[in-house]
């Protein structure tokens, strides 16, 4: 019986489905494909029913804003919004995650981090069982660690942006990584911060750390921009674009040397530049850079589509290429040393009872008599059978467990693990080379996943690009030109009425 998702996936993707038709019909079609590697994943093994892909990944536009503390991301976020949503301040002013989202109430409103631990439609549903997981017990304090807060501003309408408490905070620290990493899975695009007044490496060690040494080898790393706030503090100096240089070498010696950088300032708050020469040159840079960095934002809607139908493409091509090749080659080496060590064990086992047959043999249990009664000799091979049936499954299973303990335990297309201790249950033969759940049938599926895939990204791009250099008119200027059409023919018609009478 193929395995069936949970009830609560169900309605959570039925949730979803009922967000997209609306907001995003191309995505609609997406979750369908989804559901179909779910199918799949069920059967070999790599998601519990309980999971689902399209849960796996955020279906809204996210742009996280990370740094130091005083670094400016809390003015940066309200001058993007027009509005003084985060408090500032150079102290610690909000040691929790905020997820900042549209509301079409004049109110903006604070709400508790169950809201989002609530809400499967939310970045951070069930993030109470992760922080567990982290640190017993803390699950149940998610509103230490998360908030959200609800802005008017059109700026934020059709997207999400994450505020996120500094890097060098000690306290709650391993939990707050773990939320970070999270984070910077899930995102669109992230803005790490820095603070122009402490630009040296030392004041920077947690943020290059976690957010330049753990992101160079990504394959996302183009969605990282890297800011240097507050430049304006620098104006004074004798050489001002040494600062922006020794930031950019501290990096480097991170191992980025490429990446976009950006330096900026807020103007409301910024220290008076005196020399008009020099404050035209830092306006400019700092105009130009903001732009880039509003034009990115605003980018994420669509890149938000695009990584969508690349995660489909994705896992489908490694549940092809890299788990059934993995888990295929874990089962070879599983079933050798499952052999092996029967071997060794039952040759163990005879020479023992050939030794004791020898030395003595009180009551013939150890003897290979013949011309005993049918009855002894098939509770002699019985004995053995079961002694044998044992010894090889408790081989089996303590080389699958020993071999599980080595393996990753997650990736892109679900656990490789789970997926080879379900290729060693007792009930398949360790004989059978093929994966559970992997046929010429789920071959084609996966290949019609891609395919697909493929397609929307073709119509994605249909939307934004026109190569051919054609100028296609809508749909809605076609009508109109059958409309006008129609018309004049119907006054042609009219006219040739009028001829005719006159």
């Amino acid at each position: 019986m193929l395995a069936r998702p949970d009830k609560a996936i169900r309605e959570r993707l039925a949730k979803l489905e009922s967000h997209l038709e609306n907001e995003n019909p191309l995505l609609l079609d997406a979750v369908v494909r989804f559901k179909k590697l779910d199918r799949i994943a069920y059967r070999m093994g790599l998601l519990k029913t309980s999971e689902s892909y399209a849960t796996r990944i955020p279906w809204w536009p996210l742009v996280t804003v990370l740094g130091t503390f005083s670094a400016g991301k809390s003015s940066f976020i309200n001058h993007f919004l027009g509005q003084k949503l985060q408090l500032t301040g150079n102290q610690a002013v909000d040691d929790k995650f905020t997820v900042i989202c549209y509301s079409s109430q004049e109110e903006n409103r604070v709400l508790p981090g169950i809201a989002l631990d609530s809400d499967p439609r939310f970045p951070f549903y069930q993030m109470s069982d992760e922080i567990d997981k982290v640190s017993e017990g803390e699950g149940r304090r998610i509103d230490a660690y998360l908030q959200m807060k609800t802005s008017n501003s059109e700026k934020v309408s059709g997207k999400i942006i994450i505020d996120s408490p500094g890097f060098d905070a000690d306290e709650q620290r391993n939990t707050i990584l773990r939320l970070t990493n999270h984070i910077l899975d899930i995102s669109d695009l992230v803005l790490v911060f820095f603070d122009a007044r402490h630009p040296e490496p030392g004041a920077m060690h947690d943020t290059l750390d976690h957010l330049v040494g753990d992101t160079i080898s990504r394959n996302d790393s183009e969605k990282f921009l890297y800011i240097l706030n507050q430049i304006d503090t620098a104006a004074k100096e004798d050489n001002p674009e040494a600062v922006v240089a020794a930031w950019q070498r501290a990096i480097a010696q991170k191992g980025l040397t490429a990446g976009r950088f950006y330096a900026i300032y807020n103007e409301e708050v910024a220290v008076p530049i005196e020399d008009e020469t020099v404050r035209k040159r830092f306006e400019s840079k700092r105009d130009t850079d903001i732009a880039d960095i509003y034009e990115r934002i605003h980018q994420v809607e669509v890149e938000r589509s695009y990584r969508i139908i690349g995660a489909l493409d994705h896992i489908a091509n490694d549940i092809e290429n890299v788990v059934v090749p993995k888990v295929s080659a874990a089962m070879s080496r599983w079933m050798k040393t499952v052999l092996v060590g029967d071997a060794i064990v039952f040759g163990l086992i005879m020479t023992a009872m050939a030794l004791l047959s020898n030395w003595f043999n009180p009551w013939g249990l150890f003897a290979f008599d013949f011309t005993e009664a049918a009855v002894m000799s098939s509770l002699k091979v019985m004995l053995i059978a079961a002694v044998a049936g044992t010894v090889h499954f408790s081989i089996r299973s303590f080389v699958a467990k020993r071999m599980a303990k080595r393996m990753e335990t997650d990736t892109l297309a679900g656990s490789i693990k789970n997926a080879f201790l379900r290729n060693t249950r007792p009930i398949r033969s360790v004989f059978q080379p093929t994966p559970n759940g992997w046929s010429s049938r789920t071959r084609r599926l996966l290949s019609a996943v891609e395919a697909d895939a493929s397609e929307f990204v073709q119509t994605m791009n249909d939307r934004f690009t026109n190569p051919s250099g054609v100028i296609e008119e809508s749909p809605q200027a076609e009508m109109l030109k059958v409309v006008e059409t129609h018309d004049e023919s119907e006054n042609v018609a009219v006219e040739r009425k009028k001829d005719n009478v006159n």
